[in-house]
C-alpha cells in the first residue's frame, strides 16, 4: 500500500526517532508498505518519520543510481545492488574531507541544493530479522545512508544549507507545507488549508 509523504512542516520530521523491537506491530507489512511508497516516488531513500511514524527505520536502494554512467563500473554494480533496510541504526564514524553532491528529498519536493557531507561512514544498524550488522559505506551510497539516518535524527538537508540559501528558499519551503505544489505521490501537508 503506498503511504502518503509526510511535507516540510510537519513536526514529525523534527523528532528523534525512538529504536523498536522485534514485535513492532506488523512491521514487514510497514516494510512493505514503505517500499511501495519510496518505489512509486522514485525516491533512493525513505525513512519512517517521513511517514508519519517517529521510529528509528529507514529504507535505502541505490539502484536508480546506477544508470548514470559518470560512475565506473564497479560503482555502478555496487550501487545497482545496494537495498537495504535500517532498524535502530547508530553512525559510529565519518571520515574523510567533506564533498558537496545535489541532494533532494521526498518531504521537500522540488527543492534541490549542494550539501557537504563526508565520503565514508560506518554504521551498526539491525536488518528486518534484527540481526545486527556493523558496515562502511563510501561515496554516493554512504551519502544517501547519512541522508537517511538524518531523518531519524530529526534533521533535515535543508538544515546544512548556508543562511543565504536556507532564506531563499524559504518561500517555497513555506508553500511546500502549505501544499502549494504539484507533486505526482501522495503526501500530506501540515499546512494545508482544510477543504470545506
Amino acid at each position: 500500500m503506498i503511504l502518503p509523504v509526510v511535507a516540510y512542516g510537519d513536526p514529525v520530521l523534527r523528532k528523534k526517532a525512538e529504536p523498536i523491537t522485534k514485535d513492532y506491530p506488523k512491521l514487514d507489512t510497514l516494510i512493505e508498505n514503505m517500499k511501495e511508497t519510496m518505489y512509486g516516488a522514485f525516491g533512493v531513500g525513505l525513512a519512517a518519520p517521513q511517514i508519519g511514524l517517529p521510529i528509528r527505520l529507514f529504507l535505502v536502494d541505490t539502484e536508480p543510481f546506477a544508470e548514470d554512467d559518470i560512475y565506473t563500473e564497479e560503482e555502478q554494480t555496487a550501487l545497482k545492488n545496494f537495498q537495504r533496510t535500517f532498524i535502530n541504526a547508530e553512525i559510529l564514524e565519518e571520515e574523510g574531507d567533506e564533498w558537496a553532491f545535489n541532494e533532494g528529498c521526498l518531504s521537500i519536493p522540488d527543492v534541490r541544493e549542494d550539501v557537504f557531507r563526508q565520503p565514508k561512514v560506518t554504521i551498526r544498524y539491525q536488518d528486518e530479522n534484527f540481526k545486527v550488522h556493523t558496515e562502511v559505506y563510501d561515496g554516493l551510497i554512504a551519502r544517501v545512508v547519512q541522508h537517511e539516518y538524518d531523518h531519524i535524527e530529526g534533521i533535515l538537508f535543508t538544515d546544512k544549507l548556508s543562511s543565504l540559501k536556507k532564506r531563499l528558499i524559504k518561500g517555497k519551503l513555506t508553500n511546500i507545507s502549505k501544499g502549494k505544489i504539484q507533486v505526482d505521490y501522495r503526501m500530506r501537508f501540515p499546512l494545508m488549508k482544510k477543504k470545506r
